[in-house]
């Protein structure tokens, strides 16, 4: 099944299921503050739009991947302007849950349908059509953008009320900070200790003590390589304060997540804000006085 979809954002999420929609038929329109995205995209198939109302004139479906807030809002009130019949929009990025629910008022004000659709993954799973969608909002139209969703995704679970997806979200990215903490420091272990880092992320993998993270970051770390990122350092800092902002409003102990935050906020501080978040096994191996056997 294939059809139209306007996607707004095409980094490094965005752009990955704009790809994955081509391959499958569907007809893409895309959106982009960079020049440079945007041709790349165009080059992979997508169909570029000057603005989002151009985008929202031509596309009863849309789907918004954004890094900030701000970027999110004026996406919201650029379709609301646009004047155009009731479109159903997906907002899969991670957001404060306020700013998530000032998106839903604007759209549904202009006669709209917001659904809170975050995705569980990394950029490399978004290539290989590996997320989970966490969905959230009017059922039939969760159910109507399936066949989209299925092209990038191997799961979409509707987790109930618009802003259960944001929710369900933060449960999965405050382990996933945890697991890659975890994961550079069982890899500095190892060398430390002498062990080969290659094998290390080969024999681990296959052990009781792996996780998806670990399978995902561990060869990048062991090839101590962090380009092109799958997560940037720069914007899981964001990620990591709404997280903590929201466990904190609800009265939530998160010891072992607070405790990997200084280990990001390091490896922003040493240059790694445009690398994978698998960079702070850097940070690790300066703190450990680690020296790599080339």
């Amino acid at each position: 099944m294939s059809g139209v979809v306007g996607i707004v954002g095409l980094g490094i999420m965005g752009g990955a299921m704009a790809r994955n929609l081509v391959q499958g038929g569907w007809t893409v329109l895309g959106f982009d503050t960079s020049a440079a995205r945007s041709a790349e995209l165009a080059g992979d198939g997508v169909r570029v739009c000057a603005d989002v109302a151009s985008l929202a004139a031509q596309c009863e479906l849309i789907l918004t991947s954004l890094p900030t807030a701000r970027a999110v809002r004026a996406t919201a009130e650029a379709i609301a302007a646009a004047g155009v019949g009731r479109r159903v929009v997906i907002e899969a990025s991670t957001l404060a849950l306020e700013d998530k629910m000032a998106f839903a008022e604007v759209l549904q004000a202009a006669g709209h349908v917001a659904l809170d659709c975050p995705t569980s993954g990394t950029g490399a799973q978004a290539a290989a059509g590996d997320l989970v969608i966490y969905a959230s909002g009017d059922a039939e139209a969760i159910a109507a953008m399936r066949p989209c969703c299925a092209m990038f995704s191997r799961a979409v679970h509707d987790v109930g009320a618009y802003g259960n997806g944001t929710k369900m979200k933060y449960v999965a990215n405050l382990l996933v900070a945890i697991h890659n903490v975890a994961s550079a420091e069982a890899m500095v272990l190892g060398m430390k200790s002498g062990l080969d880092p290659a094998q290390l992320a080969e024999l681990i993998a296959g052990g009781a003590g792996t996780s998806r993270i670990w399978e995902l970051r561990a060869p990048m770390m062991a090839a101590n390589a962090y380009l092109p990122a799958t997560m940037k350092v720069d914007i899981w800092q964001k990620d990591m304060d709404v997280i903590g902002r929201y466990a904190t409003s609800l009265g939530v102990p998160t010891p072992t997540f607070s405790a990997t935050i200084p280990i990001y906020a390091a490896a922003q501080a040493q240059g790694h804000g445009a690398e994978d978040t698998a960079s702070v096994c850097a940070v690790l191996e300066q703190m450990g006085a680690v020296t790599r056997q080339n």
